[in-house]
């Protein structure tokens, strides 16, 4: 099942929005064929182990780090697969919690004869698609949110100078991040201010992420650089017609989703990423959207970058959040990595 789980990460760039799957048939005590699902569309990791077992996978045991599916999508149903090339025993580290499958898989295999056992190192299949999950059981993605800083917190100076606060290797480690992701989201505050590309460039994949603005009152100029890919989302809370048709020249659709406040609505704004489906969402925005989202309960997980280096107190903050009278009402975090990158620090933490 481990090498199953690094098969799978092999699809960590490429496979959305389907899930990271991974497969290794074993038969006598030997590997006798694996494989990954790559990408959307593509052959999933049953058919690829399938094809490289041939005929010795009669008989044999399938590892695989989810269950396999059981309805005709954009391929056919793999449990079938499975039944057809007379397989024994199908290991799997986890149900597919998608309302398409859900059980359906393990149900067949079971009706055809085969021997299924799951839950083997089901945590760590679950962290591999976890915005997978997220997606398809609370209908919206699972969202992190990225953020360089000082030692003392600040991600730029007061005059909006933040290049570079952490050295090259926490910046590319941070276009790692990205390239998993399936959409980066900004403000329109940081558009304004550094007119972002927010493309991978630092590590190789064969996709790049969808990019997203929050830009309440639309003023986001058409020639943005981050509008210089195809089909970038903008949500708004004005509905200007000529603007947003501007905008549709450009290649971006713009959606208008006010709320009561006259700003995006950034409950909806996650449903509708989620309809689009987006899996996860790398957030690389200023205190104030990143505060907002925040607010929401709209973030799941922090990854923060921070550089061995003071800039003061007058320096721009990470989050803006309000102030606290009572220490109760401090928002607890979980720590889940603590590392160097480089000479900086990177602290992985989840928020409850």
């Amino acid at each position: 099942m481990s090498q199953a789980l690094q098969l799978a990460e092999k699809g960590l760039y490429s496979t959305s929005p389907n899930p990271r799957v991974g497969c290794v048939i074993v038969r006598d005590g030997s590997a006798i064929g694996s494989g990954w699902h790559e990408r959307a569309g593509q052959a999933h990791a049953e058919i690829n182990a399938l094809n490289a077992a041939g005929a010795a996978a009669r008989g044999a045991t399938i590892y695989l780090t989810l269950e396999p599916c059981s309805h005709h999508g954009r391929t056919p149903p793999c449990a079938e697969a499975l039944i057809k090339a007379g397989v024994a025993k199908v290991v799997m580290a986890m149900q597919d919690p998608n309302p398409l499958v859900a059980g359906g898989g393990c149900t067949l295999l079971k009706q055809a004869g085969i021997e299924v056992q799951t839950g083997l190192l089901e945590a760590e299949a679950r962290a591999l698609n976890i915005g997978f999950i997220t997606r398809v059981t609370h209908k919206r993605p699972w969202v992190r949110m990225k953020i360089a800083a000082s030692l003392d917190g600040k991600t730029a100076l007061n005059n909006g100078t933040s290049y570079w606060i952490t050295a090259e290797p926490a910046r590319r480690d941070g276009h790692r991040w990205r390239a998993r992701s399936c959409a980066v989201l900004t403000g329109i505050g940081t558009v304004l201010a550094d007119d972002p590309q927010l493309t991978v460039h630092q590590v190789e994949t064969s996709r790049q992420p969808l990019r997203v603005v929050v830009d309440s009152r639309l003023e986001i100029p058409v020639d943005a650089r981050m509008l210089r890919g195809e089909g970038e989302l903008i949500f708004t809370a004005t509905a200007s017609e000529g603007k947003i048709m501007a905008l549709s020249d450009a290649g971006a659709h713009t959606i208008v989703l006010p709320d009561e406040n006259g700003k995006v609505d950034l409950v909806r704004m996650m449903r509708t990423l989620a309809d689009y489906e987006i899996n996860e969402v790398l957030v690389e925005a200023g205190a104030r959207l990143n505060g907002a989202l925040i607010r929401a309960g709209l973030v799941d997980e922090l990854v923060i970058y921070l550089a061995p280096c003071l800039i003061g107190d007058a320096a721009q903050s990470m989050l803006n959040l309000p102030e606290l009278t009572d220490l109760a009402g401090k928002r607890a975090l979980k720590i889940e990595d603590l590392r160097m990158v480089g000479a900086d620090i990177r602290i992985v933490a989840r928020l409850g």
